[in-house]
């Protein structure tokens, strides 16, 4: 694993035109890293990455299931906590790009100033998650998604960033990747469950909590 750099920001903008969608350049199962290099799309690298960006559209699924609770809670004289979680899940979704770039990129092919994720996004979804956890129970058990929508979007949320998280992981294991990867996924992981607890206390409603004896096998007399 790649030590970390040093925190970089600002980072270089952009510099693409897209204006073809289809090339027929990945017909052969082939692709190119930001590097050039040809690559299988079976790659481990790319599984990470592309599990990233799967990642990345889930939360702004989530996203848009906050905005509508948002409304629901304002509707219902909720607790008006749900904006400011927009605002984060957007900015998450950046965060993912910047990690992306990284992750499709080979450690040689790096750049100083290209998008990455580093500690001072590590501490800021540290700090809220803190900011959550202040106004919320103790769980005495585990939570079933379900509670309301945007709660189990975010938790689905919550297992494609573990699954991306194993993936990286594992591409550690035959290449460099800097520390900070992990760790952003590791804490996002831990920051979407906590956010997934607030929307539903936002929106008034119950969480769901796990209860083994609700099984079928449970009830059998």
């Amino acid at each position: 694993m790649a030590d970390s750099p040093p925190a970089a920001g600002p980072f270089s903008d952009p510099k693409l035109a897209i204006n073809r969608v289809y090339t027929k350049k990945g017909d052969a199962g082939r692709t190119q890293l930001v590097g050039g290099q040809d690559v299988d799309k079976a790659d481990l690298r790319l599984e990470a990455y592309g599990t990233v960006d799967e990642l990345l559209a889930f939360v702004g699924v989530a996203r848009l299931s906050v905005l509508e609770a948002t409304e629901v809670a304002r509707e219902q004289g909720g607790r008006g906590r749900l904006t400011n979680l927009a605002s984060e899940l957007l900015r998450v979704q950046h965060e993912l790009f910047n990690l992306g770039s990284v992750l499709a990129t080979l450690p040689e092919d790096l750049h100083p100033k290209q998008p990455r994720v580093t500690d001072v996004e590590i501490e800021a979804l540290e700090a809220a998650i803190d900011a959550s956890q202040d106004v919320l129970a103790p769980l005495r058990s585990f939570v079933l998604p379900g509670g309301c929508r945007a709660e189990a979007d975010l938790h689905v949320a919550r297992t494609v960033c573990r699954r991306a998280e194993r993936l990286v992981c594992a591409l550690t294991k035959v290449s460099d990747v800097e520390p900070a990867v992990v760790r952003y996924l590791n804490r996002l992981s831990d920051a979407l469950f906590v956010w997934s607890r607030l929307a539903t206390w936002s929106v008034g409603a119950e969480e769901v909590l796990w209860k083994p004896n609700e099984a079928a096998s449970a009830k059998v007399r």
